[in-house]
């Protein structure tokens, strides 16, 4: 048997060889390049960004042993400021806290809860912080189809397995103080939405309580060594209005995260006088 020869002359079929060769090499390199270098952010094989790491947030134990730097109370990572000069003017005054907006018919048992904290607020009773109050994750794990969020709260250690491969909510669980989680990339951010909560645990931590319709729509965004994360509250039978928080700021860190000590409650038999808990969440 014979085997068909080309119509190329052999000088014509090296160089077609020679050429194709090239365009194999440089395809393998193109596609064993590290992607991310332009902009700093790694990414996974997929192409999406990779928001593996340790994240300092400035949450956990801060909560309840926040820092002073001046007249500011300040969280992890907060540097002191320089004195203003004695000329200058005068500081303009703070802006209001950020806060959901409740209906006319709830104001009075929001109010109540915040007056109450020290005996009302469930993260001072060792319960979870719930979402979106716990913040964004101090640690994150991801894989190809899905991602861990890790957290180290003043409550203890929580943890959430995120979706990420299109599924939808399960159908088979239970309400929780962290909820049901699925995510999505829209372009590089992460949007993970979080449904079936309990009504065990409050949106901030002064009072902003919440029903079991509660739906949560977290944004993650990974730039260099830092991570943008902002969450909007739904809950429309309290709520007037969506709630979106202020956007947090975590920057990668190589302090790891460790088991929490065991979240003891021990206080509340010896209140004095009730007073609400100075906190900078």
């Amino acid at each position: 048997m014979h085997s068909k020869t080309s119509s190329l002359p052999p000088a014509a079929l090296l160089g077609a060889r020679g050429a194709l060769s090239v365009l194999l090499a440089a395809s393998a390199l193109w596609l064993c390049a590290p992607s991310g270098a332009a902009d700093g952010v790694p990414r996974m094989p997929d192409g999406h960004p990779d928001l593996t790491g340790t994240w300092d947030n400035g949450s956990g134990i801060d909560f309840v042993q926040p820092k002073r730097v001046g007249d500011s109370i300040c969280v992890r990572g907060c540097e002191p400021q320089a004195a203003a000069a004695p000329s200058a003017a005068p500081a303009a005054p703070p802006p209001p806290p950020n806060r959901p907006k409740y209906k006319p018919e709830f104001a009075a048992k929001v109010a109540d809860l915040s007056a109450r904290q020290v005996q009302t607020d469930p993260v001072l009773r060792c319960f979870s912080p719930g979402v979106p109050r716990i913040g964004p994750p101090d640690k994150i794990v991801q894989r190809a189809n899905e991602i861990v969020f890790l957290y180290d709260d003043v409550s203890g250690n929580f943890f959430r397995i995120v979706p990420t491969d299109g599924r939808p909510h399960r159908k088979d669980v239970e309400d929780t103080s962290l909820g049901d989680a699925v995510a999505h990339w829209e372009a590089d951010t992460l949007v993970v939405e979080s449904t079936s909560f309990n009504d065990e645990t409050w949106l901030t931590d002064d009072g902003a309580f919440h029903t079991k319709d509660l739906r949560v729509v977290e944004r993650i965004k990974r730039t260099k060594d830092t991570l943008e994360w902002t969450a909007t509250a739904y809950d429309p039978k309290v709520l007037v209005e969506p709630w979106t928080m202020n956007k947090r700021i975590a920057h990668l860190t190589d302090e790891e995260i460790v088991e929490a000590a065991p979240c003891l409650e021990r206080d509340i038999d010896h209140i004095v006088d009730g007073s609400h808990h100075t906190n900078p969440r």
